[in-house]
């Protein structure tokens, strides 16, 4: 075997070792307010459950290893003492992967993945509505693991009220885990399907994707593409040129003869068969055309 010691790895490869051996890990998608209650929504996959009775989740938001700068949602769980952590599952883990960026502080993730704000009844922060099972928290209580990049913040939260959605309860009100249909976060770009194994997801833009809220009208409101398709085309940094669109057209009409008379619902099929082979950019000019 090769042996390390922690403190002759740097932090980012001992990061990266952590993350792809201790896995696959649950993911808390963490709502939170600032303190002028302006909405947060971000992924963690530091998490788990601790405790029954009481009920307790721990994540824990760390300090950025590149430049150990703190995460918008650690700064107002710190003022407000609240949060609720929705579940991801399959259905919403590309829009969830999207509200991983970062995202100048004030820009509501909700609007820019797509995502639907649901009000709580015993906190402030909002609940995720696609998520099929949301706990309302309280902070009892942040243990901050130390001051440098990489450095962990355990969050310990009391749930007060749980929502669980009837698709995923079976007729003696427990959770059908195939229905379910967590993903897990690994190392890299992977996750894990509960029921269908490793998957991989390109990191978010670093140059901010685009989001979900600035997608044209025809696209947002369709009623093909889901709402992984939409995490997905929001993942760029700009829209195809009107002259790259009218390229790609012309060179796809010689297999579509009919593709620039076609619906906008037969065109929305089309694209969504290219974003099934990660194809964002043939997906995007087809939708424009």
């Amino acid at each position: 075997m090769t042996s390390f010691n922690p403190e002759d790895l740097t932090t980012s490869n001992l990061h990266s070792y952590l993350l792809s051996a201790v896995a696959p890990r649950p993911i808390a998608f963490a709502s939170t307010l600032d303190a002028e209650g302006k909405p947060n929504l971000s992924p963690f996959s530091f998490f788990n459950v601790f405790s029954a009775n009481p009920p307790i989740l721990i994540f824990s938001p760390a300090r950025r290893v590149r430049n150990n700068t703190t995460k918008h949602t650690l700064e107002n769980i710190e003022k407000t003492k609240e949060v609720v952590i929705n579940v991801v599952n399959y259905d919403i883990v590309q829009q969830m992967s999207l509200s991983s960026t970062e995202y100048p502080e004030g820009v509501n993730e909700f609007e820019k993945a797509g995502l639907t704000m649901d009000p709580s009844e015993r906190v402030k922060p909002m609940r995720v509505a696609e998520s099929p099972v949301q706990f309302e928290c309280k902070v009892n209580d942040i243990i901050s693991l130390g001051t440098e990049g990489g450095a962990g913040n355990l969050v310990i939260c009391e749930v007060v009220k749980l929502h669980i959605s009837e698709e995923v309860l079976n007729a003696d009100q427990s959770i059908n885990q195939e229905a379910l249909d967590l993903v897990a976060r690994a190392g890299g770009s992977y996750y894990s399907r509960a029921k269908n194994g490793f998957f991989e997801i390109p990191k978010p833009l670093s140059t901010l994707g685009i989001g979900v809220d600035q997608l044209p009208d025809h696209v947002k409101n369709s009623m093909i593409l889901t709402g992984n398709n939409l995490g997905m085309l929001g993942n760029i940094q700009a829209l195809p040129s009107d002259t790259d669109v009218e390229s790609f057209i012309n060179d796809l009409s010689e297999r579509y003869p009919d593709i620039k008379t076609a619906s906008h619902r037969e065109k929305h099929k089309l694209a969504q068969n290219y974003l099934s082979y990660g194809d964002v950019e043939s997906a995007w000019k087809l939708l424009l055309s």
